[in-house]
């Protein structure tokens, strides 16, 4: 598979937390063999959980699926640029790769707000940005133009 289907993945999931009244984000995380080993999708406002981000679940998926918490020989695949609590777990799982779709300019840490992958810590993953970036973003600006719509009719 190319990066492109794995992230075609991850788009799968945004849509499902889109359907569900989420922040259209999704995760996949996959090991050097190609196996994918850990899936997430945002569900903060089903699970009322700051932490219940895509990339947070994907990893704890991960972890479970390879019975440890390195993670060293997985690429990630997300949507949208991690925010920094997602890059420090990226950071702490010694992710080595890290694919995202559309930047966040409020929130992202993979060089959008500031690079959090290049300060002086142990570990510095390798950034690629703008894979299916048009789709990603297109999703995000539909769910967003949808929320305000029923903001406005409810006002």
């Amino acid at each position: 598979m190319e990066h492109a289907d794995y992230m075609r993945q991850a788009l799968d999931l945004a849509r499902e937390a889109m359907a569900e009244g989420e922040v259209p984000v999704g995760c996949v995380i996959v090991w050097e063999d190609g196996r994918v080993v850990g899936r997430g999708r945002n569900r903060r406002e089903g699970d009322k959980c700051a932490l219940a981000h895509a990339e947070l679940e994907a990893i704890r998926q991960a972890n479970e699926t390879l019975g440890g918490w390195r993670l060293h020989k997985a690429t990630l695949y997300v949507t949208l640029e991690p925010c920094p609590m997602c890059t420090g777990a990226i950071l702490n799982a010694r992710i080595p790769q890290v694919w995202y779709g559309a930047a966040d300019p409020k929130a992202g840490c993979c060089g959008s707000v500031v690079d959090l992958c290049a300060a002086p810590f142990n570990h510095h993953p390798q950034l690629h940005a703008g894979l299916l970036e048009a789709e990603c973003a297109a999703l995000l600006r539909q769910f967003f133009q949808s929320l305000r719509e029923r903001r406005k009719k409810n006002s």
